[in-house]
């Protein structure tokens, strides 16, 4: 019998993450994008970018669902919901695959050199102990940690992507040395209006860990992708807003992307 976290998994996606995944494992079954996932047991990690969640889910036996493992950047808490996954395993990825074929590093920085990597869920210990054993630091969180630390990467993610492309697609460190100022506000719009949304209060220290985060990632390109699953998220708490006839929550969130010819309305 295989020890915990050392056991075969299956991972769709060959892709740089998922290619280092499978390296730290052993025996594992990699699956590419479309193909059926096969029966079996143990995690089944999805590797994949968030516009290929709905072929994963359809192409996975219904027994085997509870196995799926997300490792998406974004809020996909709503799709997860939708398909009966609220409680799958998530995994918060800090850590980098700079090109195919090199291991999994980063997620450590000055203010959190414990590591910002966190896993919840049934498969959460075994994801852990795989990236502990690869060397990357990896928290295993409640949900209501997990919806901490998910919101806080979500605010990171949007208001970086963002200001760096106003700014023509400057790379994070950019941001962090020429326009600290104006991130900081927008995440600290966004911080609130997700916490409210989401019935939670962040932990005290946010605005610090993100700006150290991103200056451990200051070589990172700017723009802003995936913009249902990201950005999206924060524009539709405003657009609701707006409907009910109240104060936009996100206003400069709302002004910039409007600016910026991302949304119309």
């Amino acid at each position: 019998m295989c020890a915990a976290g050392s056991e075969p998994w299956t991972i769709i996606g060959e892709g740089r993450v998922g290619s280092a995944l499978a390296r730290l494992g052993t025996n594992d079954t990699i699956v590419k994008r479309g193909d059926s996932i096969p029966d079996g047991t143990g995690p089944i990690i999805v590797a994949t970018r968030n516009d290929s969640l709905q072929s994963v889910f359809d192409a996975t036996p219904e027994a085997r669902r509870q196995d799926l493992v997300f490792i998406q950047n974004g809020m996909i808490q709503p799709w997860l919901n939708k398909h009966g996954l609220s409680d799958n395993t998530q995994v918060l990825a800090y850590f980098a695959v700079a090109k195919m074929g090199d291991m999994p590093s980063g997620g450590r920085t000055e203010v959190n050199p414990e590591g910002l990597t966190a896993a919840y869920g049934k498969h959460a210990n075994t994801v852990a102990k795989r990236l502990r054993d690869g060397s990357v630091a990896c928290r295993v969180l409640t949900q209501q940690g997990y919806t901490k630390a998910m919101l806080e990467k979500l605010v990171w993610i949007s208001a970086f992507m963002l200001v760096g492309q106003q700014h023509g697609n400057c790379s994070v460190g950019d941001v962090v040395k020429d326009r600290k100022a104006e991130v900081t506000v927008l995440m600290a719009e966004l911080g609130r209006a997700g916490a409210i949304e989401l019935g939670i209060q962040l932990n005290p220290g946010v605005i610090q860990r993100l700006l150290s985060y991103a200056e451990s990632v200051a070589h990172f390109p700017t723009a802003v992708k995936e913009f249902e699953w990201r950005n999206g998220w924060f524009y539709n708490l405003s657009k609701r807003a707006r409907e009910q006839g109240v104060d936009d929550p996100c206003k400069l969130h709302s002004a910039l992307l409007k600016i910026m010819g991302i949304v119309k309305d």
